[in-house]
């Protein structure tokens, strides 16, 4: 099963609009640097603006972030894009296992707790990054990047 990444591509389009904030930006100009369809594109601004953490208008070019980006976290962003219908586990269990054998019939519940305790630690991180921290070290790896050439 292939891993999302609406989390990450949610959080590469807050960083572009703050980067390119001065631009016209469109879903095409997002897609292509993300690497999805505009299609998904609009589907994540539109999660995003129902958390409020951008508007936009329909029909116009020119999304905006609705608040600073000091005040934006992971976790607001994963909140946004990853729970908007309600609340899924980061790692997932198979139920599927033989409970008739020695491994299958115990290997769930363990690690279910372990998995448990990987997402509360995570959502912690989460909660303590904001999407500036993520921006500034984009600005930094741009300025060490103009630094070598």
């Amino acid at each position: 099963m292939r891993a999302s990444t609406r989390f990450s591509d949610a959080i590469h389009i807050l960083c572009f609009l703050k980067v390119y904030e001065e631009a016209r930006i469109t879903s095409d100009l997002l897609s292509s640097s993300i690497g999805i369809s505009p299609v998904m594109v609009r589907r994540l601004m539109g999660n995003l603006r129902q958390a409020g953490l951008v508007q936009t208008t329909q029909g116009t070019a020119q999304p905006r972030l609705a608040r600073d980006l000091q005040k934006i976290t992971l976790y607001d962003v994963y909140l946004a894009v990853e729970e908007s219908d309600g609340p899924h586990p980061l790692f997932n269990v198979n139920h599927d296992t033989n409970p008739q054998c020695k491994v299958g019939g115990h290997i769930q519940p363990i690690l279910a707790e372990a998995y448990q305790e990987a997402q509360a630690a995570a959502m912690i991180r989460f909660n303590n990054v904001t999407v500036a921290n993520i921006v500034d070290q984009i600005n930094l790896k741009l300025h060490q990047e103009k630094l070598q050439n």
